[in-house]
């Protein structure tokens, strides 16, 4: 078995089509979320992060099990915010959520109502996917690594959202067209 860290386009869209047939829908979330709002791919990913709802995650977890991917212990594990992985060396981070009957968040991790709305594309198929100001949002709520500041300054200049200071890099050659 080879070992490899990057989970793919091909791999991503392989597991969101199959949580589709079974009914479960799921938002794409962190680095593979900015992709899908930019409709290409950008850089590597070693995971890929989704968000579901409540009632579909034991669903959900099944099916990851079954295609081969065992729970991570981690000291921030909880019942609403795991991390399975896969013997070759993927991961995928799920987050739970549940809202109420007037979109009050009631379980899990907070996603305000409304960051469930964007769609965007992963090799040319569509996805739903965290709305492209909520997703900024979220990548810019916590220091910043090499991988995070790619994605911000992505995400601004393909929506034309102000750049933190601290995202700027110096003689920056990257243009995320």
């Amino acid at each position: 078995m080879t070992k490899r860290e990057n989970m793919t386009a091909n791999e991503v869209l392989a597991l969101y089509h199959l949580f589709e047939e079974q009914g479960i829908s799921v938002w794409i979330d962190g680095g593979w979320g900015v992709d899908a709002l930019l409709g290409k791919q950008t850089r590597e990913h070693a995971d890929l992060d989704i968000a579901v709802h409540r009632k579909d995650n034991d669903r959900l977890r099944q099916l990851i099990e079954n295609c081969g991917y065992k729970a991570e212990k981690r000291m921030d594990s909880s019942e609403f915010m795991y991390v399975m992985r896969h013997a070759y060396g993927q991961s995928i981070d799920i987050h739970v959520f549940e809202y109420d009957e007037n979109g009050k968040n009631t379980y899990g991790i907070e996603y305000p109502f409304g960051s469930l709305t964007g769609k965007g594309k992963i090799a040319g198929q569509e996805v739903n996917c965290i709305e492209s100001s909520f997703l900024f949002q979220f990548k810019t709520g916590y220091e910043p690594k090499e991988k995070d500041i790619h994605d911000v300054r992505a995400l601004c200049e393909k929506f034309s959202f102000e750049l933190p200071s601290e995202y700027a890099i110096k003689n920056n050659p990257h243009k995320f067209e």
